[in-house]
């Protein structure tokens, strides 16, 4: 039967011939395996950055879950109060009122317990946190020990603003989001949590990733280790075709090839999948102005994956030897799903990011096909975490490298004499970053972003790597 499948989707792509659609490798993905069932008992955690991400992405899940005997929890990061079109197409006006705002997210939250509750789940089932839609990765990345909390640019407040969410009044820091996260688990104590994707290019879809893994690693100890996977929703150009195909299966998009995420599937029946569809049209706030594209995850199957945790091995610095490197990272395209041959010649084209660690320092080289110009630049995110430190004290390290100069800050503030080095050369560069200026981590989350000019051409999913 799965041959039949591939056989009839790949008739359709070719008789199709729609310029732009990136056609899967169907070789190469028809070995996929499939998700583990769930069981009866089973506590399964969705961790959702914006309502309607749950429906899109777990609605199979969701009624597997329950049809086994499982219990679900859904917690959600945001109310998803920030989408300015959909916000006039679902109004038909244009305001700048902060009310406003405040008023969508309440209607996203309305449409979220409506389209659970077609799926089996009640509003008890559903938490909402409420934190600001478009700056938890803001957040994560420079709002810790601050004076002065996170302010959204649209509703022009700085807490959590919704009176029946449980986190009322917590201020848009790391903090309040993390000890919201980690009360949720501790908890509940799931047994699997599906959460959004290190790889997904909406900045929320990281950093809710990035906070589960801190929550996480500060609840180790307190409850059994949950299996955690992650769901891709936001990748430039796919799924493709946009719309509704149910004949179709969705694939991971063919640029993760080799990037050594193990994805898996969860098959829909016809029943499971009909009532997905129709879960989504309860977002009506959504669907009126994307339903091309929310339809598009309506397909015969879901797909999850991960990186796996990588781990370096020290080495001894002599300078007869060259560096061993631990583990590659697929750079992936950023740019926008229509390029000209233009554009293609002024960038650096693909390449692949590798990791090291040595005599004090942690090493991360970027090898690309293509000669580097001097407009060539990168973008690294370095977060380290340590059982010895609160995670709000690590250092939030963010480094930009243009041709042979650095700029290093730690959240907001630009670090002078970091002590990075950077070894610019005609097809790599590579940063060399003090640990101690990361804190002496036990692990990092790291990723990285490539650009030429004000262009972005190359990123990284977050990866998580043991430096101890």
């Amino acid at each position: 039967m799965r041959k039949f499948k591939l056989l009839i989707a790949l008739l359709f792509f070719l008789i199709s011939g729609c310029a732009g659609i990136e056609k899967p490798d169907l070789v190469y993905w028809s070995q996929m395996p499939t998700l583990e069932p769930f069981k009866e008992g089973e506590r399964v955690l969705i961790l959702a950055p914006h309502p309607d991400d749950e429906a899109i992405a777990c609605a199979g899940v969701i009624q597997q879950a329950l049809r086994s005997g499982a219990k679900i929890r859904i917690v959600y990061l945001t109310n998803g109060d920030h989408n300015e079109l959909a916000f006039i197409v679902y109004e038909k006006r244009i305001t700048i009122r902060q009310g406003e705002f405040v008023h969508m997210g309440k209607v996203r939250r309305q449409e979220s317990i409506k389209a659970m509750q077609s799926l089996g789940l009640s509003e008890d089932d559903l938490v909402f946190l409420g934190y600001p839609d478009y700056g938890t990765f803001n957040i994560f990345c420079q709002y810790w020990q601050s004076k002065k909390p996170f302010r959204d640019r649209l509703t022009r407040i700085s807490s959590v603003p919704y009176k029946e969410n449980p986190s009322y009044g917590a201020a848009y820091c790391g903090e309040s989001i993390l000890s919201d996260l980690s009360r949720q688990i501790l908890d509940y104590k799931p047994d699997k949590i599906f959460v959004s994707h290190p790889a997904d290019v909406n900045v929320d879809h990281k950093s809710l990733y990035l906070f589960l893994q801190v929550a996480l690693s500060d609840l180790e100890g307190q409850i059994p280790i949950p299996k955690v996977y992650p769901y891709l929703v936001h990748c430039v150009g796919w799924p493709q075709p946009r719309h509704y195909h149910p004949e179709l299966e969705l694939y991971p998009p063919n640029k993760f090839i080799g990037s050594e995420i193990n994805w898996a599937r969860l098959d829909l029946g016809f029943g499971e999948l009909d009532k997905k569809y129709q879960s989504i049209f309860f977002y009506k706030s959504q669907t009126e102005s994307s339903a091309f594209y929310l339809l598009s995850f309506a397909r015969e199957n879901e797909l999850f994956g991960d990186y796996p945790v990588l781990e370096l091995v020290p080495q001894q610095a002599l300078t007869d030897k060259a560096i061993a490197y631990s583990g590659a990272s697929k750079m992936f395209k950023e740019s926008p799903a229509t390029e000209s041959s233009a554009w293609e010649e002024t960038t650096e084209g693909n390449g692949q990011v590798r990791y090291a660690k040595e005599d004090g320092y942690f090493i991360v080289r970027v090898d690309k096909p293509k000669k580097l110009s001097n407009r060539f630049g990168v973008l690294l995110y370095a977060f380290g975490y340590s059982k010895n430190t609160a995670f709000a004290a690590m250092p939030k390290i963010r480094i930009i490298a243009v041709g042979k100069k650095t700029r290093v800050f730690n959240g907001k503030k630009r670090v002078i004499d970091s002590g990075v080095l950077l070894e610019f050369g005609k097809y790599h560069l590579v940063l060399k970053v003090p640990l101690k200026l990361l804190g002496d981590p036990d692990y990092l989350l790291t990723a990285l972003k490539a650009f030429h000019g004000n262009l972005p051409i190359d990123a990284t999913g977050f990866r998580k790597i043991k430096v101890k």
